[in-house]
């Protein structure tokens, strides 16, 4: 299992700003194939996780695809309001105590919404996914507009999960004497700051992830880790985009 720094984030840039809801327009998320009337989720993206369900009123979040997270095809997460972090919803999923324990955040914002899915490293793996859905998708303006409003700037939270051990509070209770090395561990989190410009008349998007912090990792105070910049990359006509992340002169 490698580990380190490294995973899955989840961050709604520039939902519903304009006219619509930018940068996605998929109603149903299934991880390497396509949503009814919409975009497929790029598999890179998508990665185990093939589809999610999640109902902001009743607080539900039913998951497909990744693996040996329940016993049921379909798992439906448990939330964990005390996991809740940066005003994105919590849930997680572990059979039993010696199978493996997930953890997912998601969050709606006007009918745009997005998780991002980690387990935890066990028998020295781990697996993960992220996915986001959105009834329609209006630009602000067209590309090559000759005017105001196609430039526009998001700021707000951003949470992400590593493939590191994090507090273990979630983790079901194993029996007295039960050796470490078969155990689930569970996924540690990463808290910061968005800033994403989306282009509208240039059709490009870039931004920054700042302020990171890891806030449950094995240590008594959030252990800070550095930004991570979003390259510049087109917007598709669909107002999706896949680009490249850097840090520190990285990618």
């Amino acid at each position: 299992m490698k580990t380190g720094v490294s995973g899955f984030a989840l961050c709604l840039g520039l939902a519903a700003c304009g006219g619509g809801t930018p940068f996605n327009s998929v109603t149903v998320v299934n991880g390497g194939g396509n949503g009814t009337g919409g975009t497929a989720i790029p598999e890179t993206l998508a990665n185990n996780l093939k589809s999610f369900a999640y109902n902001p009123t009743a607080q539900t979040l039913t998951v497909t695809g990744i693996n040996a997270d329940d016993s049921q095809f379909t798992a439906a997460y448990r939330r964990r309001p005390g996991l809740d972090r940066a005003g994105y919803e919590a849930y997680t999923a572990q059979d039993g105590s010696l199978d493996r324990h997930v953890t997912a955040y998601v969050k709606d914002i006007n009918g745009t919404r997005a998780t991002v899915i980690v387990t935890g490293g066990q028998f020295e793996e781990f697996f993960s996914g992220a996915g986001y859905s959105s009834a329609s998708y209006v630009a602000p303006v067209q590309p090559g507009t000759q005017g105001e409003g196609g430039l526009v700037t998001y700021a707000g939270n951003y949470v992400g999960l590593l493939n590191i051990e994090g507090s273990g509070e979630d983790l079901t209770s194993v029996t007295p004497g039960t050796p470490d090395d078969p155990l689930s561990v569970q996924a540690a989190e990463v808290t910061g700051k968005v800033v994403i410009t989306g282009d509208f008349t240039d059709a490009t998007v870039d931004g920054i992830i700042y302020q990171r912090e890891i806030v449950d990792y094995k240590t008594d105070a959030p252990y800070s880790v550095p930004n991570i910049a979003l390259d510049g990359t087109a917007i598709a006509e669909d107002g999706s985009f896949l680009g490249t992340a850097s840090q520190r002169n990285t990618t």
